[in-house]
């Protein structure tokens, strides 16, 4: 059967902050390296409460039984249905191809890496096939895992003219740098270090019941930063790492308490000045990480995550960066909250091609893999070609 011009696919993405789950409907033209993306629609669903403290009890070593895993990634495939089914809705009678679905991550030390969803409960809630856990394939020939969308960043963003670097602030800070004259293998990314992972975890120790997040950096920008704990802060052998390199929250957040304690402040420092000193630590990892991958001098950086709303650290990285003019991805047609929902997209997509999706210049991988597993549709219910 011929392949449609036009195929559709819905990515769904809940990044390490395991605050709910961003879903994005792809019109893609073409195949493989020469796909293109272009956004329907976004939606965003948060985790309910008592979810979302369950994903991030786990991620933070609270112990748990096999029953209890096993409903817990029961209850993350059905929190992905309200994201994605008003999505499924706005398709009509257009046939979708997949659902590609990125799970919650739990745990990521590479070659160890684990993102939880029950995908065949997920085909029978969307009645299309699924395709999910992206990263094993590429921890399986030595690679990190992480970061992938930087394949996705290349057809997305990749311009002949114009140097971009991709910033995305999630719970951890990762950049992809594309240079102009260069092509797919050209292309250079890591995790920098934290993004919103320590403040997130900070503001959900001083206030269980609250956000679990400091909104616009607002009481970070009240605080002090100590430079003694920013020096500390920066000392782990993980900044000293050329590349590969990927991180997960849980490790920053240990790197944190030990700098914290390590500094044994009198007075001990306040939430403010903590809140600041994680903001400034994240701008910190950023800017080394943007002046390793693309050098000194001018530089146009484009953000998007989370991140990108806490005005703090958008201030103290515009002042890390004096030269760079930092801007949205969706100046360039990309929602910033939809960026690595439509990444997913493309990157189910390169499943179904039989596309290696890995850079193995990224990851670390011995060579390129096709990313992702695919679970069938429910019989008698597939629109899928």
């Amino acid at each position: 059967m011929s392949r449609p011009a036009i195929r559709h696919l819905i990515g769904a993405m809940s990044g390490t902050s395991a605050d709910g789950v961003d879903a994005a409907l792809v019109a893609i033209e073409g195949h493989g390296v020469s796909m293109r993306g272009r956004l329907i629609a976004h939606q965003h669903h948060p985790y309910p409460a008592e979810l979302k403290r369950r994903i991030v009890a786990v991620r933070t070593g609270a112990s748990v039984c096999l029953h209890e895993l096993g409903e817990l990634a029961r209850q993350i495939s059905f929190a992905h249905l309200p994201a994605i089914q008003p999505l499924l809705h706005l398709l009509g009678d257009k046939p979708l191809e997949a659902v590609a679905a990125h799970g919650q991550t739990i745990y990521h030390q590479p070659p160890v890496t684990m993102q939880i969803l029950d995908a065949p409960l997920l085909a029978h809630l969307c009645a299309c096939r699924v395709i999910d856990d992206f990263r094993r394939a590429d921890c399986a020939v030595g690679g990190q895992g992480a970061p992938l969308v930087p394949f996705a960043d290349y057809l997305l963003f990749a311009d002949a003219h114009e140097s971009r670097l991709l910033l995305n602030i999630g719970g951890i800070a990762n950049l992809t740098w594309l240079p102009s004259r260069g092509g797919l293998n050209a292309v250079r990314a890591f995790d920098c270090g934290p993004g919103n992972c320590v403040s997130d975890e900070l503001m959900r120790r001083a206030d269980p019941a609250g956000p679990g997040f400091d909104q616009g950096g607002a009481l970070a920008a009240g605080g002090n930063v100590h430079p003694g704990l920013l020096q500390l802060l920066g000392e782990d052998d993980f900044f000293k790492i050329a590349g590969p390199r990927s991180t997960d929250g849980p490790y920053m957040m240990r790197l944190f308490d030990q700098a914290l304690a390590r500094l044994n402040s009198n007075p001990p420092l306040n939430l403010q000045d903590q809140l600041a000193c994680a903001c400034a630590w994240s701008a910190q990892a950023i800017a080394a990480g943007a002046l390793q991958l693309a050098g000194p001098g001018p530089l146009s950086l484009i953000v998007a995550g989370g991140g990108a709303l806490n005005a703090t650290m958008m201030k103290r990285l515009a002042g890390q960066l004096p030269q760079t003019r930092i801007g949205t991805s969706d100046e360039l047609g990309v929602p910033a909250a939809a960026r690595e929902a439509m990444a997913f997209a493309l990157l189910g997509a390169a499943t179904l091609d039989g596309c290696a999706a890995n850079l193995p210049a990224v990851t670390g991988a011995t060579g390129p893999v096709i990313l992702g597993r695919i679970t069938p549709a429910p019989i008698g219910r597939s629109d899928c070609w």
